[in-house]
């Protein structure tokens, strides 16, 4: 493949990670209408198309798959070199029916699962571990101390923080609680973020900046709707679920005037409209790398070839004014 992902600096952490993570929540996922997304074979397919690409920063979850996406990618690795790549997953979800304690932020909760996932995944560390939710259940120095105890075991090489809204309150506290006792802290944050969600910019940014944090972006294609494959007045997609349908407002039409942008630089570059949407995170200056998801060698070469993509000054800008941001109308 003449194609080589370039790395860059995960935050302050001193890992190298590859420009484009690549994403496994599609790993074992069966939709509501019972459809298999991708099965192991894919997924292999897809693991070894990244790896050959040079990708080595690989993102999941201890309840991607029901735990096949993990399992899957521990039977991928027995044939590869461990430390060769960067896996990072996450704890938060339920994982047993009917337990209190099955779910959430809890020591026992994070002990159980780190567990499990390292068993399932074949190795005796994870390079990062986020937590996939918050949990106001945990009281912050409950938490920060269980998660410390996992760096200081060997189990995780470092912390972060995935899905929280943009306020940055809980980390800059949960952070606060770790520099007084010495613990570890939060050094990559996972929010959502693309051309038409643009949530995190102004504080959210600006905080990680500061602190020196990675920001690693989930849904850099808004759910496809970047990808141009929707057109104005188009229907919800067919395989949404019921959670993406309540909050599917993708298809308004300030978002399709984005994408019109999108689209003419796209044509005037000779790039597809997700490989402009990918590049434009990949040429921000406080994003580590948007993940990356596929259910196709096709698709997942498509955003892979989105690192070839140079945008001028021009161009950048032109995608960072398509859509007003959250603080832009401030007074």
């Amino acid at each position: 493949m003449d194609l080589t992902l370039d790395t860059v600096s995960l935050g302050r952490t001193g890992l190298e990670v590859s420009e484009l993570p690549f994403g496994t929540w599609r790993f074992g996922r069966v939709t509501e209408a019972g459809t298999l997304e991708i099965d192991r074979s894919t997924a292999f397919d897809l693991l070894d198309f990244y790896a050959d690409a040079g990708g080595q920063f690989i993102d999941t979850a201890d309840v991607y798959g029901g735990g096949d996406a993990e399992a899957w990618i521990g039977d991928w690795l027995e044939e590869r070199d461990r430390e060769d790549f960067v896996i990072a997953s996450k704890i938060y979800w339920p994982t047993r029916e009917n337990d209190p304690n099955g779910s959430g932020l809890s020591r026992k909760h994070i002990r159980r699962q780190i567990d499990r996932s390292l068993d399932r995944l074949g190795t005796d560390y994870l390079d990062l571990l986020y937590i996939h939710r918050w949990d106001d259940a945990t009281p912050a120095r409950e938490l920060m101390r269980t998660l410390d105890g996992l760096v200081d075991s060997g189990r995780v090489n470092y912390l972060g923080a995935s899905t929280l809204r943009p306020n940055t309150w809980r980390i800059a506290r949960a952070n606060e609680i770790a520099r007084q006792y010495g613990w570890e802290p939060f050094t990559v944050t996972q929010p959502r973020y693309n051309l038409v969600n643009r949530e995190i910019e102004g504080n959210y940014m600006e905080f990680c900046r500061e602190q020196g944090l990675g920001i690693c972006t989930w849904s850099p294609l808004a759910q496809g709707f970047l990808t141009g494959k929707y057109e104005r007045g188009s229907d919800l997609p067919d395989d949404a679920t019921a959670s993406e349908t309540s909050n599917w407002d993708y298809l308004s039409p300030e978002n399709f005037d984005v994408l019109d942008v999108v689209r003419d630089i796209a044509e005037s570059v000779g790039a597809s409209p997700a490989q402009i949407a990918l590049a434009y995170q990949l040429h921000h200056p406080d994003v580590t790398g948007p993940i990356i998801g596929a259910r196709t060698v096709d698709q997942l070469e498509e955003d892979l070839r989105a690192a070839t993509v140079s945008l001028s000054e021009t161009q950048f800008e032109r995608l960072e004014t398509a859509k007003p941001g959250p603080f832009d109308n401030l007074v």
